[in-house]
């Protein structure tokens, strides 16, 4: 179990180290949401801080979003078990969006709150570097949702500073693949806290998913050029600092 996280986690140094996104003395906020992708995420970070040549610290933060059932213990415990301070703050973001405003796109605003709500929680700590469990399949479906719903050229960066706020996001999962994230959950027992939003199964990104998916079946290395174009371009914030890197998927 040892050699599966010291090999997932060098797929995350390789990526925070093309992209610069951790400095000597640092404090980072991981955004746990109880998924496999942040929990992962968090195990890979605190296994990286024990051999990485920059010390830095971590912390983790959960914004409850009011979703009847969602049981936070798992992370708490894991946590405690890690040495990592946790949070868990309880918000009423889910009963904005769905009850009271009753949004169209819920998942657009629900984003917006829950960064807002991290953003202002890591201040309130003192804290200005957010690590988010975007991955590899995360970008390349979000270019394609910009490309396809929006005709432009975009999707997040690896590194995003945001001066209004002051806080810089980072994205070290984005060399790792969504499946390869799944079967390492399931190979080192991650606990999972299941999210019941009822728009998971009919998001845009839900359809975007299902239509690469199809397109992969016959082409499969496409989502491998997709992100390597990103990189070639570059995209705004998508150059690697030292050398190129091809990005291609961690199998």
């Amino acid at each position: 179990m040892d050699k599966l996280l010291n090999e997932f986690t060098g797929t995350v140094r390789r990526a925070v180290d093309d992209y610069d996104m951790i400095q000597e003395g640092d404090k980072i906020a991981v955004g746990v949401s109880g998924g496999k992708d942040s929990m992962l995420l968090l195990l890979a970070l605190n296994h990286l801080k024990s051999f990485y040549p920059k010390h830095f610290e971590l912390e983790a933060i959960t914004i409850e979003l009011g979703f009847d059932g969602m049981d936070f213990t798992p992370v708490k415990e894991m946590c405690a078990e890690l040495g990592i301070p946790y949070t868990c703050l309880k918000t009423d973001i889910k009963e904005i969006v769905f009850d009271v405003r009753r949004e169209d796109n819920p998942c657009s605003l629900c984003a917006k709150m829950r960064r807002g709500a991290l953003n202002d929680a890591i201040r309130e700590r003192g804290i200005s570097k957010l690590a988010l469990g975007h991955h590899f399949d995360d970008a390349v479906e979000t270019y394609m949702m910009s490309l396809l719903f929006e005709g432009r050229i975009s999707c997040f960066r690896p590194v995003t500073y945001l001066d209004r706020s002051g806080v810089t996001q980072i994205r070290p999962l984005i060399y790792a693949g969504e499946q390869k994230i799944s079967n390492l959950c399931e190979q080192l027992n991650v606990p999972i806290v299941e999210n019941p939003c009822p728009q998971d199964k009919t998001s845009k990104r839900y359809e975007i998913k299902q239509l690469l998916s199809g397109m992969c079946a016959r082409y499969p290395d496409m989502k491998s050029k997709i992100f390597g174009s990103m990189q070639r371009l570059p995209l705004p914030g998508w150059a690697p600092n030292e050398s190129f890197r091809a990005g291609k998927e961690s199998k």
